[in-house]
Order: C-alpha cells, then sequence, then structure tokens
C-alpha cells in the first residue's frame, strides 16, 4: 500500500474543515478544488493515464485545490499565509508536490510555478472567486446564467469584484498555454458540475 494513499481527498476535507469556520471560504477552498480537479483530469488523459492511476492523479489537483488556503481563516497575513499551513501539512507528511503547489499560489512566497499543478492552481483561484462573484449578482444566483462574454465584459469593469486580481486570471491562462475564454468555460463547466454543493445552483433551476 502506497504512503500517498491515506492522504486522500476525504482527509483533506477533515483538515480544511478543522482550521475553516468560514463558510465562503470553505466554498472558495471547493470551486477552487472543481476548477483546479478539471485540469487534473485533463492532464492525466494528456498523460495517458487511466483507471486508478489517472484517479490518484487527479485526486492530488482536488486535495491542492481544497488545502490552498486551509490556514487562511486562522492565519491571514501575508508572514503567516500559505507558510503556517505549509508547516502543518508537512508535519502531517502531506506529498511536497502538493505542498509546494500551496506555497507557489502566493505570489510573495518566492516560489516559482513550475508543474502543471502549480500552474494550474494560480490559474483557478482567482477565476473561481470571479465567476462565483458573476454568478451571485444575477437575481437568480445561478452559475448556469453566467457566460464567457459577460465574465469578460465584468473583468474589464474594475468596480465588480475589486479584490480579484484580473491580470492573474489572464496569467494563469497564459501559464496553462491556452486562451483566455477557453479557461472560463473550462472553470465555469466544473462549476456547473458542482453547483449544488457551492450553492450556485440559483432559485431558477
Amino acid at each position: 500500500m502506497s504512503h500517498m494513499h491515506s492522504y486522500t481527498r476525504d482527509r483533506a476535507w477533515e483538515v480544511l474543515k478543522e482550521w475553516t469556520e468560514s463558510a465562503s471560504l470553505i466554498k472558495h477552498a471547493l470551486a477552487v478544488e472543481a476548477c483546479t480537479e478539471f485540469y487534473g483530469a485533463r492532464e492525466a488523459e494528456r498523460l495517458g493515464l487511466s483507471g486508478d492511476e489517472s484517479a490518484a492523479f487527479t485526486e492530488k489537483y482536488a486535495i491542492t485545490g481544497l488545502l490552498h488556503d486551509f490556514d487562511y481563516d486562522r492565519h491571514p497575513s501575508l508572514e503567516e499565509h500559505p507558510f503556517v499551513g505549509e508547516k502543518v501539512l508537512a508535519e502531517q507528511g502531506w506529498p511536497e508536490e502538493i505542498r509546494r503547489a500551496i506555497l507557489s499560489h502566493a505570489d510573495y512566497s518566492g516560489v516559482p510555478r513550475e508543474t502543471h499543478l502549480e500552474r494550474a492552481l494560480f490559474a483557478c483561484d482567482e477565476l473561481a472567486g470571479f465567476l462565483t462573484a458573476c454568478a451571485l449578482v444575477k437575481p437568480s444566483k445561478s452559475i448556469f446564467e453566467v457566460e464567457v462574454t459577460g465574465v469578460k465584459k465584468k473583468m474589464k469593469d474594475k468596480a465588480f469584484a475589486r479584490a480579484v486580481k484580473r491580470e492573474d486570471m489572464t496569467q494563469g491562462a497564459e501559464l496553462l498555454g491556452i486562451p483566455i475564454d477557453d479557461h472560463i468555460n473550462n472553470c465555469l463547466t466544473a462549476l456547473q458540475a458542482r453547483a449544488e454543493e457551492l450553492g450556485l445552483k440559483g432559485t431558477a433551476a
């Protein structure tokens, strides 16, 4: 039995719940997980993985998305996040690949984004939050009503979801080597697949 196996998505969810009280932060973690996992599944396919190998590969992406901000509720300062979390994960024995990706999502950590996992996490982090915001301003609050053209329009509107860094979304797509429209569409697809869990199914649906 491989050592990695005790580090499952279920275990990651327990860690997140233990450290995070904020409901919106938990939803953010789930949204980033959904989008990052989408890219993991796509990369597994590109690498020709199948069965258990593919599942384990994709799960690693899901775990990274789920845990990327798990220390933020308690340690939101630039000095502490994500460094405190990374130390905790190291003590718990989580794989270095996952920990490094979590460090790399913060520009100020000094850890460059080199692997596909690191790039996917960074590319999905801000966009998942932005797409959630786009859904929540719809009268129906439904992610199914969010369209790529509308998202791009809102990206230009500086007053909308002001805290979300637009350049992170465009840079993220560049890091993944895909057009921004495709990246938005991929993340929308991933969020729509889990709309109920994210509270984004909307009233009309």
